[in-house]
């Protein structure tokens, strides 16, 4: 049977699963990271010094967006990602449910096992 706390959490985790796939590959944890100083980027800046080409950046970014890890604004003919930190922040809200949860789990087997 699983409980209201539970349900409640997994609907959450269901919610953020795309955050935690789009983190998963490293070249778009690499453009999270770097457009977390809170500096908005174009494609072409966040191309500079890599070997990845323009169009592999724009899919990743595309990704990151549909995730809500970044939002796009166009400025002429150029588009502008910025970070978007509410989405990481409710993602990490997740991840410390299941850690309380797990912490509760841990501490019941260890009384459990201490009679």
């Amino acid at each position: 049977m699983i409980s209201r706390r539970q349900e409640v959490t997994a609907r959450k985790l269901h919610r953020n699963a795309s955050v935690f796939a789009a983190l998963g590959d490293t070249t778009r944890l690499t453009l999270v990271a770097t457009l977390g100083d809170g500096v908005p980027r174009s494609i072409t800046e966040l191309t500079e010094g890599t070997s990845i080409s323009r169009q592999a950046i724009t899919k990743h970014l595309r990704v990151l967006e549909d995730a809500g890890l970044v939002k796009s604004t166009t400025v002429g003919r150029q588009n502008i990602f910025a970070f978007e930190p509410r989405t990481l922040t409710r993602a990490s809200q997740s991840l410390d449910l299941i850690a309380q949860q797990w912490d509760a789990a841990l501490q019941r087997l260890k009384e459990f096992v201490e009679e």
